[in-house]
């Protein structure tokens, strides 16, 4: 069985490709199953004739955009339709995640790209990412019907979040690539809800706005429009490096992967259905998105999905497109992910892949 890119079995281009209290991951982590079978990490013991004994797997998430594409597996868990249990748990912020991840309460933990490197470096090479679950959730909205593309906000104040974190500089780096960093200014707000109030009041300002935040404010607002999708920018100045603007990783304990690689394959099989059945349906599973905790009207959710980009990146490709993306936050500010750049280690792939 051979897990693929999800989303109807298409390439990885950012459409194929296509979480938390927002305000944290816009804070720490901005921040489908495809390439190589993960069936066992580097370095694991193989599996052996025998059937499996089935394990508990412990699965920690955050209360946004990340955890959408595992709704349907959710459901399946609890009906008792996998070999292994699941016990999940969502929480509001990064930082209440991490300390399960370093004290082994969590097996498997949904978090923001630049937090999985942290995590590595802090528990010395005990974690590895296993799949790519959400690409970027940024957008550009304005009611000046002049911005059409990126170019366009040259000479523009935009306003966002995310002053000191990754949303400035994966902002910085898209501005560069475009030749335009000297004809923009930023202008840092604490809280997306602030952006919208700007919006509101002026119809020709400029802000970047993260799912769902971006579909509530064209809901309230009618004038305003989204022209711009940064995964879209990313993806035009990447080129053959396969770099991708990731929000959020699946990672994995080291030492659970090595001694229950079933168990990580059901999950990541999983994990690849409920990613296709939710972008294929969101009208369908944007209840059980509000029935999990994630996203609060069912209206939104659905018309969210889509810009959310959740998708379960496996493998060669997961490794190329996060590599990347980890190699832009470390040469805008290294402590953002942890000091150091992961070892090859960090990515889980197959057994003599």
């Amino acid at each position: 069985m051979d897990i693929r890119n999800s989303r109807s079995g298409r390439g990885v281009s950012r459409r194929a490709f296509i979480g938390g209290s927002f305000a944290a991951l816009l804070g720490l982590g901005l921040v489908g199953c495809g390439g190589s079978q993960p069936v066992a990490s580097s370095g694991s013991a193989a599996t052996t004739a025998a059937t499996p004994e089935a394990v508990t797997v412990r699965v920690a998430s955050l209360k946004g955009p990340t955890s959408i594409g595992l709704v349907q597996f959710m459901d399946q868990a609890k009906s008792g339709k996998t070999t292994n249990a699941y016990e999940f748990s969502m929480s509001a912020a990064p930082d209440e995640v991490m300390p399960k991840v370093i004290s082994g309460d969590a097996d498997i933990a949904l978090v923001p790209s630049n937090v999985a490197s942290v995590l590595y470096n802090k528990t010395q090479g005990k974690v590895q990412v296993i799949d790519i679950n959400t690409l970027g959730v940024l957008n550009v909205v304005t009611g000046d019907a002049t911005i059409k593309e990126f170019d366009d906000l040259a000479g523009k104040t935009v306003y966002l979040t995310g002053k000191g974190a990754t949303p400035e500089y994966s902002m910085n780096y898209l501005l560069t690539q475009a030749g335009i960093a000297d004809k923009v200014t930023l202008e840092f707000k604490s809280e997306p809800t602030e952006i919208v109030s700007v919006l509101s009041q002026d119809a020709t300002a400029v802000g970047v706005l993260p799912e769902p935040f971006k579909t509530v404010a064209l809901t309230k607002n009618t004038s305003l429009a989204s022209p711009i999708d940064l995964t879209d920018v990313w993806d035009q100045f990447a080129g053959e490096s396969g770099s991708k603007l990731i929000t959020g990783v699946t990672v994995v304990r080291k030492e659970f992967a090595e001694q229950n690689p079933s168990a990580v394959w059901e999950f990541l099989s999983g994990h690849a259905a409920s990613v296709d059945a939710v972008n294929a349906d969101p009208a369908t599973w944007s209840q059980a998105v509000v029935d999990a905790g994630i996203v609060d009207n069912a209206k939104v959710a659905e018309k969210a999905i889509p810009g959310c980009h959740i998708v379960c990146t496996t493998g060669d490709d997961m490794k190329k497109a996060l590599a990347g993306y980890l190699q832009v936050l470390s040469d805008a500010d290294a402590s953002s992910v942890g000091g150091a750049l992961p070892g090859d280690d960090f990515y889980y792939v197959q057994q003599g892949a």
